[in-house]
């Protein structure tokens, strides 16, 4: 038996049926669509953090199969977390614990989740991961297309540095007391050229040299009050001018914007389909997080139910699929009505 103590490297864990052309794709759609050179809407939906992969890749199969009803308006990306960010204390998600009993077996656990995370991306679905340790994110980057740096590690120095390295579009979340100025200045900070301590693939300390990531942005999460409003949206779109930042924004549906109720999700999205229908071309993204079954479930003496989240609660399936529709609609509306509101600006 391995020394669980003893961490495999990067490429000892790496898995060769990832195809990177396919995900260079998927990051070049997912940049484009922040930039708006792609009319489309960004998705992120999934589950709050994947602790049953065969679970997960359930959920990954089946939005697969229907993302493509979508794909005129909406640009679905899987939510394929696996690490779980505390404020205190709990579960760390399945890289860190894979077996949900606190024993720690991150060897075993980089290598589940790399495999997960092949699994996963095979189903043509572009991935979502927030990098909340900064030393694993050599062992995952490869298979992501759109990353995260969460409302308790925007402030971070090392995560600022490497969003500015990893290469992939990076969302930057508001802090949980709900201001703004920590992750705009960690949208600017990510966007330059950065020298700090990482690890090769062979697991041998480096020297990593960053260029800047160009597609940082600001993700709003809500806080003690929810910031999904047209006028907290409008207040951020301030914020990122008065910072010579492009005007681009996804917003989290859950979190704070939820008050942390998942049955609030739908109400969230209703309100940002019809900023979307309304023209605001500035929001870029949604941000939702749904599983299988509706709700969630601690984890106890027996093994946690595959189908249900064991964080966060979550919209079950039947009642995501509505959300899609309408955000799907809503973009239909706000693309085909562009021409007329560039012809009437001209006129």
């Amino acid at each position: 038996m391995p020394d669980q103590d003893t961490l495999p490297s990067p490429a000892e864990v790496a898995t060769s049926d990832v195809m990177p052309a396919e995900i260079a794709r998927h990051r070049e759609t997912v940049a484009d669509v922040l930039a708006r050179r792609d009319s489309r809407l960004l998705v992120v939906v999934g589950p709050c953090s994947v602790h049953d992969t065969d679970g997960a890749l359930e959920y990954a199969q089946r939005l697969a199969e229907v993302s493509g009803r979508f794909a005129d308006d909406l640009v679905v990306v899987l939510r394929a977390y696996l690490e779980k960010p505390r404020t205190i204390a709990g579960w760390t998600g399945l890289v860190p614990d894979p077996t949900l009993d606190g024993k720690g077996d991150l060897a075993s656990g980089v290598r589940i989740g790399r495999r997960f995370l092949a699994d996963a991306a095979a189903t043509g679905l572009p991935l979502a991961y927030e990098f909340v340790d900064p030393f694993l994110a050599p062992y995952f980057a490869d298979t992501i297309s759109w990353g995260a740096i969460g409302a308790r590690t925007v402030a971070s120095q090392p995560h600022r540095h490497l969003a500015s390295w990893l290469p992939m579009p990076v969302g930057m979340k508001n802090c949980v007391s709900g201001r703004l100025d920590t992750a705009v200045a960690a949208v600017r900070a990510a966007a330059l050229p950065h020298v700090f301590p990482g690890a090769a693939a062979d697991g041998r300390p480096r020297i990593q040299r960053s260029t800047g990531n160009p597609d940082a942005h600001l993700v709003l999460r809500g806080g003690p009050k929810p910031n999904h409003h047209a006028h907290a949206v409008a207040d951020a779109l301030d914020a990122l001018t008065a910072a010579a930042l492009p005007h681009r924004l996804v917003v989290d549906a859950s979190h704070g914007n939820s008050g942390k109720d998942h049955n609030r999700q739908p109400v969230v999205v209703a309100d940002l389909a019809d900023q979307i229908s309304a023209g605001n071309d500035a929001l870029a993204g949604v941000m939702i997080e749904s599983y299988l079954s509706d709700g969630r479930q601690d984890v106890g003496a027996t093994r946690p139910r595959p189908d249900l989240s064991i964080t966060d609660a979550c919209l079950g399936w039947d009642r995501t699929l509505p959300l899609l529709e309408s955000l799907a609609c809503a973009n239909a509306v706000r693309r085909l009505s562009a021409p007329r509101r560039a012809g009437a600006a001209r006129n």
